[in-house]
């Protein structure tokens, strides 16, 4: 099919204009930087998106629906950073500003808006998409701007395909790996003496990613998956996830390693406790876990129960608390200071921001590897430039107490994963696992 026959079938479909980082409408922006078409950039630009006076990101996330506390909450830790570039005169003078849209964490609506972010708002890259069933949807189309150099920097989700031919080339993820987390997630239960291991995860690209991982930490051991339960995308909280939990109760099984998102993975939470199941019961980074304790603990006090024992965490950055980190001080304090906010036509009224979160804290990083990136393309950027920026930045200190290695053959810049485990009614790191799993 030929592609630009493609691009204008996609766009056709796609409704509703872009919304910059300052909540505007992009035909409304300040006059000179208005969105244009690829292609039309004014005299003196160096690449689509960038402009004398401006640098444009295109994002796609879930601001709205049961998934609205992802992209809201990676958007405004990302904001922190690119707020305060802002404030101090940009990089190389340039204001860095975010076009975002909202998928509601659906694949079509992910497609659409990518199409439109590089057609119609000639962004300059995109960064900081949220989610696997999104994201490996909008592999092929990202892959079909390959003439153009079109890069992805930066995601929620920590899916292979992104990670794999043949679309890692245009990628750079900064975070590590589902695999990781979840091969991690094994051996530490496996430390603790877990042999049986049962798995719930959203029956999509984003739950199967976790499975394997599972799967691949157990092989290590010679052992295999219990059993596994599913959930659709888009479950609320107040689902009934008793059929799951059963399933999973009657094999027995010693552990729950969960892949999915906080609604359904908190109803799962939910639906064992009720049903007086205390198994060890843990997720990974991308379920939301501020978010999902966050409705754990107002249920409890409304039911009068903990659900919040034998209940894990894994991370892909260190906590928030830890202000001893240099970049954790630096988001603390810059989201204390700006306090950024979505742009109102993509805020979901039911959902309430979080002063900090483990997700504000990975898009702080990511922005953080963007800023330096922009900076070492030089004052006259172009894709290629961006390319060769991100590829040098090898053993880069960011200020998280691990640093960040891209290259040219290495397309993810960080390997660590953290664990977590609720006290006070809030996330705190893992010291005793013994502790952790006490239910």
């Amino acid at each position: 099919m030929n592609r630009r026959v493609f691009l204008r079938v996609g766009l056709g479909m796609v409704g509703g204009g872009a919304i910059l980082a300052g909540g505007r409408p992009a035909s409304s922006q300040t006059p000179g930087v208005a969105a244009r078409p690829t292609g039309s950039e004014p005299p003196g630009a160096s690449a689509p998106g960038v402009t004398a006076r401006e640098v444009r990101i295109g994002m796609s996330a879930a601001f709205k629906g049961t998934a609205a506390g992802l992209g809201t909450e990676f958007y405004r830790g990302a904001q922190a950073c690119y707020g305060d570039i802002n404030a101090r005169g940009g990089i190389f003078g340039r204001f860095v500003n975010v076009v975002a849209l909202n998928d509601g964490y659906e694949p079509l609506p992910c497609v659409q808006n990518t199409i439109q972010l590089v057609e119609k708002e000639g962004v300059f890259f995109l960064s900081n998409y949220v989610g696997t069933p999104t994201v490996t949807r909008a592999l092929p189309v990202i892959k079909r701007y390959a003439d153009q150099q079109l890069l992805l920097v930066g995601n929620f989700t920590g899916a292979q395909p992104q990670r794999e031919a043949p679309y890692v080339d245009y990628v750079f993820n900064v975070r590590a790996s589902y695999r990781q987390e979840m091969m991690a997630l094994v051996e530490r239960f496996w430390q603790q003496g877990a042999r049986k291991f049962g798995v719930f995860y959203q029956i999509d690209a984003s739950g199967r990613s976790g499975v394997d991982g599972v799967a691949r930490g157990l092989a290590q051991h010679g052992a295999r998956i219990v059993t596994e339960a599913t959930y659709h995308r888009g479950a609320r909280f107040e689902q009934d996830m008793q059929v799951a939990v059963n399933a999973l109760r009657e094999a027995s099984v010693d552990v729950v390693l969960c892949a999915g998102v906080y609604q359904g993975c908190g109803a799962f939470v939910r639906s064992a406790r009720d049903l007086g199941w205390k198994v060890p019961i843990s997720n990974v980074s991308f379920v939301g876990s501020d978010a999902m304790l966050r409705l754990l603990v107002a249920h409890g006090k409304s039911a009068g129960r903990d659900y919040t024992k034998a209940l894990v965490n894994s991370q892909v950055v260190p906590s928030y608390d830890d202000a001893t980190l240099p970049a954790v001080a630096e988001y603390r304090a810059l989201m204390d200071r700006y306090n950024p906010t979505v742009p109102e036509p993509l805020r979901d009224a039911s959902y309430v921001i979080q002063k900090y979160s483990a997700i504000g804290l990975e898009g702080f990083v990511n922005a953080k590897v963007i800023v330096e990136a922009l900076r070492r393309a030089g004052p006259n950027p172009t894709r290629a430039a961006l390319r060769v920026a991100l590829e040098s930045l090898r053993n880069f200190d960011l200020g998280i107490g691990a640093p960040l290695d891209f290259g040219a053959q290495r397309h993810q810049g960080l390997d660590g994963v953290y664990f977590t485990r609720v006290a006070g009614e809030r996330w705190v790191p893992i010291t005793d696992w013994s502790a952790a799993l006490r239910a």
